[in-house]
């Protein structure tokens, strides 16, 4: 498996790509999770599959703009660039669901890369979350859990 993918450099691109078996990976690339699974990070268990985020549309989301949708998606998960280091970022794969992990997140097999998602579309992201103005909403990290 490779990691030469074509580039998502803005939120309509990657609106284009929504599909009931599309996720979205935080990591160092297809090569890379080619030879692994998943981690509990609590326990350290290994899991099934690769933990990732659906950019599956749900039906009770109405017709609703799909780039928040999408923006949401990957917002909620970006603080893993930071948290799992250099080379970390994120990835768009078409993939086949093998189980849930302890987050409830899908665990899935890669079935085929699909493009790597840069900084621009991002940041597209994290405006498009930000215009929303909801003090109650934010990413889910863990990192800052007052411990």
């Amino acid at each position: 498996m490779t990691d030469e993918l074509p580039t998502i450099t803005n939120l309509t691109e990657l609106v284009g790509l929504l599909g009931d078996d599309v996720y979205v990976r935080w990591s160092k690339g297809p090569a890379a999770d080619a030879a692994s699974t998943s981690r509990d990070s609590l326990t350290g268990v290994e899991l099934p599959g690769l933990s990732a985020s659906p950019l599956r549309v749900e039906p009770w989301w109405g017709e609703r703009s799909h780039e928040l949708w999408v923006a949401r998606r990957l917002f909620d998960y970006r603080h893993l660039r930071e948290l799992r280091g250099l080379g970390v970022r994120a990835w768009v794969l078409r993939g086949a669901e093998v189980g849930r992990g302890p987050d409830n997140e899908p665990l899935v097999r890669c079935l085929e890369p699909l493009a790597w998602v840069a900084d621009s579309a991002l940041s597209q992201c994290e405006d498009l979350v930000n215009a929303q103005h909801s003090d109650e909403w934010g990413p889910l990290d863990r990192s800052n859990s007052g411990r």
